[in-house]
């Protein structure tokens, strides 16, 4: 399968030119029986120029899952075929091409349902968007995509032009590097999680990550690009110790740090904190960081497997627990890193580190919170959070 993109041909590969990146491997790192899904990429970058550090992003420029496009076309009876236009240049595409490549169709916004309201004579969308339903409009978008709305709120009087005209561009998705280019020349490796569920009586599938998952095989290309990260990235000066809570798909900057420190031969010490659901399951990475563990590369590594016990026990639990040793880094001058869920686990993490200044530091709750803003201004305290 090749990912096309339009080339206007820069100098440089770039987000509007993407590389198309040769697939090395594409692997699934959770055991059997797992409830997750976890691939890990290896895409070439040879003859491509391009070049990232440790902390850094690759995009890549998805397509739409087909058997959606195929939903789409056939709900409202569209001539594949059909010529659209797909920008503000007037270029066109054939609409499955389009639908395809070019728009965002997993996604519903509170803009396109009021665009759409003057297509349809459909009462339940006009109440939908009055003032006073603002609640139930954020329920209904949240989870829904543009074939939930078509179906539910026809039958539709507008050209497939039209409500094309109406979506929004497919954007680029981002993953967090998961290798050195010191340590692997020429090659970008990512750590994916296959994002599915159901939701409103169907399937859903992330974008990019179920293409990697599921339509993706090696020797296929990926139209990618690198995406610098200035916010994020390991201490100038390799003899500073680095402490580094990654829980599932969020160890991928790690293992970038990890081996990077590794090729560099650096001084510093550096601690990890992993977690995920199970230990014989959902170790990612496990062959590899013990052996950089039992290669002193790796000074310390806790985990925390939150199904494998009574009591869940999550990465902040780890934290607390050491927190006697944790807060002699942090004094020591150690950096302190956070890549992963920015819903729960890094406003958990967050918190816990609070509580590890507060209680060994004997300092007031108020006081622990300026010192990990000053942490923070020292760029000490860093988070690739999503």
């Amino acid at each position: 399968m090749q990912l096309t993109a339009v080339n206007k041909m820069p100098t440089a590969f770039s987000r509007t030119n993407p590389f198309q990146a040769k697939v090395h491997k594409n692997v699934n790192l959770n055991g059997t029986g797992s409830s997750k899904e976890t691939r890990h990429i290896e895409l070439s970058l040879n003859s491509s120029g391009l070049s990232y550090v440790p902390g850094d992003a690759l995009g890549i420029i998805p397509q739409n899952d087909p058997e959606l496009v195929a939903s789409l076309l056939e709900e409202m009876e569209w001539d594949e075929e059909t010529p659209v236009t797909i920008n503000k240049e007037g270029d066109t595409l054939p609409l499955k091409e389009a639908l395809t490549t070019r728009f965002e169709i997993t996604l519903l916004t509170k803009k396109i349902l009021q665009q759409t309201v003057e297509l349809t004579e459909n009462e339940e969308l006009r109440k939908l968007l009055l003032v006073e339903n603002a609640n139930q409009l954020k329920e209904y978008t949240y989870g829904r995509d543009l074939l939930d709305m078509l179906r539910d709120f026809g039958p539709w009087n507008a050209s497939a032009e039209k409500i094309v005209s109406l979506l929004r561009k497919l954007t680029p998705r981002l993953y967090s590097i998961a290798s050195s280019i010191a340590a692997n020349p020429e090659e970008v490796h990512l750590t994916i999680g296959a994002v599915r569920y159901t939701a409103h009586g169907r399937e859903r599938k992330g974008v990019c990550s179920v293409l990697v998952a599921e339509r993706l095989q090696e020797g296929d290309t990926l139209p990618v690009f690198i995406q610098p990260n200035k916010h994020f990235h390991l201490p100038e000066s390799g003899d500073k110790d680095i402490i580094m809570v990654g829980p599932g798909t969020g160890i991928a900057p790690f293992r970038s740090f990890i081996q990077e420190r590794a090729v560099t031969k650096t001084t510093g010490r550096s601690w990890l904190f992993f977690g995920d659901q199970h230990a014989a399951l959902d170790f990612l990475y496990q062959d590899e960081l013990e052996q950089y563990q039992k290669d002193g590369i790796l000074t310390r590594l806790e985990t925390a497997f939150s199904r494998d016990t009574e009591q869940k026990v999550y990465v902040q639990h780890r934290m607390l627990e050491n927190s006697k040793e944790l807060f002699g880094w942090l004094k020591n001058g150690a950096y302190f890193y956070v890549c992963g869920d920015k819903q729960y686990m890094a406003k958990d993490v967050h918190n816990a580190l609070i509580s590890v200044i507060e209680k060994e530091g004997t300092m007031t709750r108020e006081e622990a919170e300026a010192y990990l803003n000053e942490m923070r201004e020292q760029g000490r305290y860093q988070r690739d959070v999503y």
